[in-house]
């Protein structure tokens, strides 16, 4: 009798009673990176109905249309179907979006789409995720090439214009979240509005008050309604003598991210986690 799996990422059906290690003999003698269901394996498990393997060749290149399902090897059973069917928007490609782009590549979300009108500059470099040779790049160009170099799986779109009310509803009308990941107050406001009054379906994932230093739990995720949801500890602004630095926005990007991906996954029970803002 025979059992399905999923072998990277493609279904396969194994003997009932195959062993991890016996599986890795017949499809991928030498392999000695072996993962089940996100996580590495002795080679004694026997495989279940539903489990999803993953091998891997320490310091082999691999081939082309094995490259996405290694790059995933290690997520949660059932994130990367989902996160293929994904389209996210980020708004501002500084500190938070530069960071929250990339944890998106990572998770091997189907599409980003990506906006900033400004330019890499040297005073970006403490907390933004570029690179000295990047500097006097367009930050859409930039963070576009370093995605590549993440995931070639994930489709970039790109565009170096100022979001306006005019413009956003055109260029974020088919994604899933918006991350708004702006400076200023106005910027941040305007999103929030033009989203709430023309994509109805859409949620917001924002942030406020992440300058500074110091703790790191006062960094947290707010929700306000059903669709919009702050991060941060939403007193600390930047201004004079209280600079934004990586630490503390590296925490509130991947905050950001983290909620996006439970957003795509069951936004219900994300939500339900949340504490209302007025609470």
């Amino acid at each position: 009798m025979a059992i399905k799996i999923l072998l990277n990422e493609h279904s396969f059906s194994a003997p009932e009673n195959m062993t991890v290690g016996q599986l890795r003999d017949r499809e991928k003698p030498g392999a000695d990176v072996l993962i089940v269901n996100g996580y590495p394996s002795e080679k004694e498990y026997v495989l279940k109905e539903g489990d999803e393997v993953v091998f891997i060749r320490r310091g082999e290149q691999p081939k082309a249309d094995e490259m996405e399902a290694l790059l995933v090897a290690r997520h949660t059973p059932g994130v990367h179907q989902r996160m293929k069917e994904a389209t996210i928007g980020i708004a501002g490609l500084g500190g938070l979006g530069s960071a929250v782009s990339i944890a998106l590549a990572r998770m091997g979300v189907g599409e980003l789409i990506l906006v900033d009108y400004d330019v890499v500059e040297p005073s970006n470099l403490n907390r933004q995720f570029y690179f000295i040779n990047q500097i006097g790049m367009a930050k859409t160009e930039a963070i576009s090439r370093i995605l590549k170099d993440i995931n070639p799986y994930v489709s970039v779109s790109s565009f170096r214009i100022e979001l306006n009310r005019s413009n956003l509803p055109d260029i974020f009308g088919n994604v899933d979240v918006v991350v708004e990941c702006f400076d200023r107050a106005e910027d941040k406001a305007m999103i929030l509005e033009v989203v709430r009054e023309s994509l109805s379906e859409t949620y917001v994932v924002g942030a406020s008050g992440l300058a500074g230093y110091g703790d790191s739990n006062s960094i947290r995720t707010w929700r306000v309604g059903d669709r919009l949801f702050i991060i941060g500890d939403l007193e600390k602004s930047a201004g004079p003598g209280q600079g934004l630095m990586a630490p503390r926005v590296g925490i509130a990007a991947y905050h950001q991210a983290n909620l996006v991906v439970a957003l795509l996954m069951d936004p219900i029970e994300a939500i339900a986690q949340i504490p209302d803002i007025l609470d």
